[in-house]
């Protein structure tokens, strides 16, 4: 999963990167309103966390051109006030949920997880391939009731596979899902992230497929 986090108060900035990066959310941050809209009209995020004032294009008008482009993205206020006001003004300009600061980290994890499984329609709180198991909740994943101890970037990619296993996810698409902006994208690095992932799934019924010039496929191995 792969978050943007628009803040200009660089500590608080800080702290909320390196929070969610500990969660393995990838994570890109921009200090302004125009950058953030310059952004998001390259990158595809999976939520937006977006303070209310910013300098040089407020975070309401950041939302409102991005709604106007209609792009669904899910959107979490960041408002230095709790004022019914700030709740009807962060609702009206389209954002699908709101923090107030100052807020505590758990919460807002447990705000964006909620967006994430509102905007995958996920119900049952877990999804199966083959005995791989992956629980939304806490985005983690199990083989035979064991977590799998994966990196950052193995964690991101196989999230990516996960949650559209069965189809083809393209090479492109997953360094999008572990390079941020101030990385060096490198598609031999996700053929060797892709070659740990098959040694942790080895004694596993899922299975990631190579389909050669089209990209990667989870699915359920097939009995021999």
């Amino acid at each position: 999963m792969k978050l943007l986090l628009v803040e200009d108060n660089t500590e608080l900035a800080h702290w909320i990167v390196n929070l969610l990066r500990g969660e393995n959310f990838a994570v890109d941050s921009v200090p302004d309103g125009e950058a953030a809209d310059s952004v998001l009209t390259t990158q595809r995020y999976d939520v937006v966390l977006l303070d209310m004032r910013l300098p040089r294009m407020s975070g309401k008008d950041v939302l409102a051109r991005l709604r106007r482009r209609r792009d669904n993205v899910p959107v979490l206020m960041l408002t230095a006030h709790g004022s019914i006001d700030d709740k009807v003004d962060c609702f009206s300009a389209g954002a699908d949920d709101y923090v107030v600061k100052p807020f505590d980290g758990r919460e807002l994890v447990a705000r964006i997880k909620a967006l994430i499984r509102r905007q995958l329609g996920d119900k049952s709180g877990w999804v199966m391939c083959g005995d791989l198991q992956y629980l939304s909740d806490t985005r983690e994943f199990r083989h035979n009731d064991t977590p799998l101890s994966l990196r950052r970037r193995e964690h991101a990619i196989l999230e990516t596979l996960m949650l559209r296993q069965g189809k083809t996810v393209s090479k492109t698409a997953l360094m999008d899902s572990v390079f941020g902006l101030d990385d060096e994208p490198s598609a031999d690095a996700i053929d060797i992230y892709i070659h740990r992932l098959r040694k942790h799934l080895i004694h596993s019924t899922a299975q990631i497929m190579t389909l050669r010039g089209l990209g990667y496929i989870l699915r359920t191995r097939e009995a021999p």
